[in-house]
């Protein structure tokens, strides 16, 4: 099996189509960290996917991979595993980013459901913008910069495009991007992601590749 890795900053992604409406059942997302994040950084980042996906009626149920018992039948779902450190603490006023922010698996043509974002990456990109934050604000600003790479990745997933965008769907990102106050899908991508149709149900759980 040929497995490909299509990233934030060079990416492409699939989908399916139908129209999603605003009662949709909600998207079940199987989390797993490397290393378990500060719950400020966690909420900014369940807050920021659900913030940026609300206007377009999809809603999701955020489920620990590592607490699930195998049997779990999902309408649609996304595994996400947070590579590296997820907090904000140590900060440096130079930034040595390399990489990409975050990436979802690709195989033989096929999006996989299985999506990685770089806790590192995302906080070497912005701790330079984040340290001029106060100490006590630093973690909700981290976690919504996740949220928001996150959402790039889910877009690509369930918005059935090859193709980069505008707004969050865009194909790179700024420091300030990630940390302005507010970040959004434009109005072609979130048609698209309107009018994505359901995978089938899946029994059980996977790994990542």
């Amino acid at each position: 099996m040929k497995l490909v890795l299509f990233c934030l900053l060079a990416g492409v992604f699939p989908g399916w189509s139908e129209t999603r409406g605003a009662t949709f059942a909600p998207i079940t997302l199987y989390t797993q960290f490397e290393q378990a994040p500060p719950g400020g950084v966690l909420e900014a980042l369940q807050d920021e996917v659900a913030s940026i996906m609300a206007p377009i009626g999809i809603r999701f149920e955020w489920r620990d991979l590592g607490k699930t018992g195998g049997h779990e039948v999902s309408a649609e779902l996304a595994v996400v595993t947070f590579k590296g450190r997820c907090d904000a603490a140590g900060l440096l006023t130079r930034s040595k980013f390399e990489g990409a922010l975050g990436w979802t698996h690709v195989s033989d043509g096929q999006i996989l459901p299985f999506t990685d974002v770089s806790c590192d990456r995302v906080r070497e990109f912005v701790q330079t913008g984040l340290l001029a934050f106060r100490v006590e604000d630093r973690e909700a600003k981290y976690g919504r910069a996740l949220g928001r790479v996150l959402a790039h990745e889910l877009y690509h997933i369930f918005a059935n495009t090859l193709r980069h965008g505008s707004g969050v769907a865009k194909e790179s990102y700024s420091v300030q991007d990630l940390l302005a106050d507010d970040f959004q899908f434009e109005a072609k991508e979130t048609r698209m992601l309107q009018t994505s149709r359901p995978k089938p149900a899946v029994e059980g759980t996977a790994g990542t590749m």
